[in-house]
């Protein structure tokens, strides 16, 4: 069950990808989404929440094993984002992670200093620092980066995330729009597709413009297999 685990971890990464610069500032709506996840024959759910703060927003996304799965895999992977919006696109402030689900328990702790230009942190009580040569985003934050760019005009192809303890980059494609049906409901949706460099995977994120581009599906393939599907089965709007 390994694998498994791994999956739903990458599912944390797969709800959006995408960054860049942008001229108005759109704002993004706080809420709720629930999502149910099917990998083969196992099964689990997303949550996500996006709030206002006094320094701009804070995301929470939560990954669990649900049904039958929770005999092969337990734990959950929770991972918590505070940033704030700006003309140049989102620029996440702090990000924290606690995974007990995966095989290797990783806790991280990161501080994003723009002002120095420094990330720094630590995980699994390790002290970690780098260099913040260009915008780049958490793992969470850069969902929003994707959704704050597309509701404000689009988005670029290449893009910068902090995984964790390293840089990677992230190549993104626009690749149509059609008609989806989800738990959720029925919606016209954008298709984003998104690779790391290096890697065999590849994930798609079908977005919708009446959710400020939330994702309704997200489908991750390797070497052209699929290998995990989620879709959205509730959002709600919360008052600010």
């Amino acid at each position: 069950m390994r694998n498994v685990a791994r999956l739903f971890q990458l599912l944390t990464l797969g709800v959006g990808l995408a960054a860049g610069g942008v001229s108005v500032a759109e704002d993004l709506t706080p809420h709720s989404a629930e999502y149910k996840v099917r990998i083969s024959v196992l099964s689990g759910k997303l949550n996500t929440r996006l709030v206002k703060t006094d320094s701009g927003y804070e995301a929470n996304h939560r990954v669990v094993p649900a049904g039958m799965s929770k005999m092969f895999v337990r734990g959950a992977i929770e991972e918590i984002s505070g940033f704030e919006a700006t003309e140049d696109g989102v620029l996440p402030l702090r990000y924290s992670s606690n995974d007990t689900l995966s095989r290797d328990k990783t806790r991280a702790d990161v501080t994003f200093d723009w002002s120095t230009g420094a990330i720094s942190g630590t995980v699994n009580d390790e002290k970690i620092e780098s260099v913040l040569e260009d915008i780049a985003h958490d793992r969470v934050s850069i969902q929003y980066e994707l959704m704050y760019d597309m509701l404000n005009g689009g988005a670029s192809g290449t893009y910068t995330m902090f995984d964790i303890d390293r840089l990677k980059t992230i190549n993104v494609t626009l690749i149509g729009s059609k008609k989806i049906k989800v738990p959720a409901g029925r919606f016209d949706a954008v298709g984003v597709q998104h690779q790391t460099v290096g890697s065999s995977r590849t994930t798609t994120l079908w977005c919708v413009e009446e959710l400020d581009f939330l994702p309704v599906i997200i489908e991750q393939h390797r070497k052209g297999k699929l290998k995990m599907r989620a879709k959205l089965t509730k959002y709600s709007p919360e008052a600010t």
